[in-house]
């Protein structure tokens, strides 16, 4: 099944919408994972705790972690600081 959904899959995007710092409504918190070559091994091979530094690493063509997600918008005070925190903390 892992081979299967390795090959099969393209991307995922994970969507957080949360309020901004302002009160003028709210911004997405979008996780992107793309599914290069070592993506599809790391899934192939079932060692999915690899993903984050995968998605760290792979910036450069769009790759995202929410926990990057969320500490660039509390750098630049698009939402509070303490939201940041207490979503990164929900992380794990």
């Amino acid at each position: 099944i892992r081979a299967m959904i390795s090959e099969s899959l393209r991307g995922v995007i994970a969507q957080e919408l949360l309020p901004k710092a302002d009160g003028s409504g709210r911004v997405a918190a979008l996780e992107i994972l793309i599914s290069t070559p070592a993506v599809r091994n790391i899934i192939r091979e079932n060692k999915i705790f690899q993903l984050p530094t995968v998605m760290q690493t792979n910036q450069s063509i769009g790759m995202q972690s929410m926990k990057q997600v969320l500490e660039n918008l509390a750098m630049t005070r698009v939402i509070t600081q303490e939201l940041a925190k207490e979503k990164l903390a929900s992380l794990g």
